[in-house]
């Protein structure tokens, strides 16, 4: 399997609650992130969503999907929000948040192998490709929050 460590920043002129709302919300994600072409809620979890699970399928700018369940493992609002993935994707994504001066700015860290086959083949050639293929699809994430947010989103 092929590890993957990357980091995605995103600042955004909107409340930090209403960023919060918009992440932790995933079920809603494909409303606003064009990558996200599918959510299916699996378990509940608990109150705070700890333990929820829900399987996701990603389109790319590149021409493939991956499919992949994440758990939530860790919630402290407004601050972190942490979840396991296993599947086509297998490791740990965690979104930490801050706010100062009204810009809200969200790192998300993602640490994950590579299960299809073919990607593992590929990643010695192909890693700087995929590598930017999710960076796209994280930059348009953050355009998609600061649409639905009608906030401005500035530049890196």
């Amino acid at each position: 399997m092929s590890e993957y460590r990357l980091t995605s920043l995103w600042r955004i002129a909107a409340p930090l609650e209403a960023v919060w709302d918009a992440i932790y919300d995933s079920a809603a994600w494909p409303v606003w992130w064009k990558g996200v072409e599918c959510v299916v809620d699996i378990e509940k979890g608990d109150a705070s969503g700890l333990g929820a699970r829900q399987r996701l399928t990603w389109k790319s700018v590149l021409p493939y999907r991956l499919t992949f369940e994440t758990r939530v493992t860790r919630v402290e609002p407004l601050r972190l929000l942490e979840g396991r993935v296993e599947g086509e994707l297998e490791g740990v994504g965690r979104w930490h948040f801050s706010h100062e001066d009204g810009v809200t700015v969200v790192r998300y860290d993602w640490q994950v192998r590579t299960t299809r086959p073919w990607m593992n083949w590929l990643a010695p050639l192909a890693r700087p490709l995929f590598e930017w293929n999710h960076d796209a699809v994280m930059r348009e994430g953050g355009q998609g929050l600061a649409r639905l947010l009608d906030a401005h989103a500035p530049p890196e």
